[in-house]
């Protein structure tokens, strides 16, 4: 349960990426024709930014439930200690993907809710 979390979790935050931060990257660095190219080939990915309220509020209770999930479950690594020293790699694997789950859902959300309003 606690790795089908934290896949989600890095699969929504990314959503928030694709919805927002990407179209903004790719305008700010003169590619917007290059992303209307993309979205062409791969017209699902409007529905992210038609829809970019849902995907915020998902990705935001899913990062909360796996950031309650590491500071209150502690690890089950098991004695052997050789599968310990990989339950503990993992775990702090699972650590990094969740900060950059974390950072990619703050890019997004500046570039969805905050950026339009400083232009």
């Amino acid at each position: 349960m606690k790795g089908l979390l934290s896949f989600a979790t890095l699969f929504v935050s990314f959503s928030t990426l694709i919805c927002c931060a990407l179209p903004a990257l790719f305008v700010m660095l003169g590619a917007g024709a290059t992303f209307a190219s993309l979205l062409g080939v791969f017209p699902q990915l409007i529905w992210f930014s038609e829809h970019k309220g849902i995907v915020f509020f998902v990705a935001g209770v899913l990062l909360f439930a796996n950031v309650l999930v590491r500071i209150f479950v502690p690890p089950q690594c098991p004695a052997d200690p050789q599968r310990a020293a990989e339950c503990s790699r993992a775990q702090r694997v699972s650590g990094f993907i969740l900060k950059v789950s974390v950072i990619a859902y703050l890019i997004g959300g500046f570039f969805a809710f905050v950026a339009p309003f400083l232009v």
